[in-house]
């Protein structure tokens, strides 16, 4: 029976979750997410495709999990899932505090300052997970990716249907940025200090003589800062948070000249 088989029954079947082929597949999905063979959502041509019955086995791999105490040095968790192992024969740079539960992958060259990166989540080379950066559940962070400090990727387990955060290659996240519910941010786009997207998010490119709008979704090589709009409810007119693409990213060969060249032009806070 295949592995998607087995998921699907135990699914829609709780019990089956006593069975030992059942228990076996949901370890082995995870493990396979540990090493980047499965993925939650993977890219197909220009779009997503969300692998529901692998956030599926990510959910019942908790109930089939007893807790335990973790001791490391003189610190000490208490959970179901294990932390990742081996980073130095993953090729992965840790700083001390920094945090990877197994379950999630970290590719060649992912550097993690002290940072926290959940079950799920896929993490592509190159990427640089800046101090207290957080990467939820399931989240798809591309290669080449800079998170600076304390940026929030959301989690997304459920509803399964739901697509997790995605990043994209070569985009560059700013400090204390949030985003949640499925947002996408397209290649080599430049995400401001402080923005906030969600799945719904208006996010409007002001760079024309008519604005354009779009909903969670930053096209490749935007640059957006925080913005507002004004919306009428019942008690009168109040500004409502949006973000603003204010211009794009310059072609360049290199990639760190062309930030830095977008944040003179733009004097976007990072």
């Amino acid at each position: 029976m295949a592995l998607r088989e087995v998921i699907e029954a135990a699914w829609e079947n709780r019990a089956l979750l006593q069975d030992k082929i059942t228990v076996e597949a949901i370890r082995t999905v995870v493990d396979e997410l540990d090493k980047g063979v499965l993925r939650v959502a993977e890219p197909v041509g220009e779009e997503w495709q969300v692998n529901e019955w692998v956030k599926k086995a990510v959910l019942l791999y908790f109930p089939i999990q007893a807790m335990q105490t973790i001791e490391v040095g003189p610190f000490e968790f208490h959970d179901k899932i294990a932390l990742k192992r081996n980073y130095a024969g993953l090729g992965v740079r840790v700083v001390p505090h920094a945090i990877a539960r197994y379950g999630a992958f970290l590719a060649n060259g992912v550097v993690m300052m002290p940072s926290y990166v959940n079950i799920g989540a896929y993490v592509d080379s190159g990427t640089m997970v800046d101090t207290w950066a957080t990467v939820g559940s399931c989240a798809q962070v591309g290669k080449n990716v800079h998170l600076s400090g304390g940026v929030g990727l959301g989690g997304v387990l459920e509803p399964v249907q739901a697509a997790p955060v995605i990043i994209e290659d070569g985009a560059f996240i700013g400090s204390r940025s949030i985003l949640v519910e499925g947002c996408r941010v397209g290649k080599e786009a430049v995400i401001g200090a402080g923005v906030t997207i969600t799945g719904s998010s208006k996010i409007i490119d002001v760079t024309g003589s008519e604005p354009k709008e779009y909903r969670g979704y930053v096209p490749p090589r935007s640059v957006v800062i925080p913005g507002s709009y004004t919306k009428h409810f019942p008690a009168g007119d109040f500004q409502v948070p949006c973000a603003l693409i204010i211009g794009q990213r310059k072609e360049s060969t290199d990639l760190k000249t062309s930030l830095n060249d977008v944040l003179r032009d733009h004097a976007v806070a990072v």
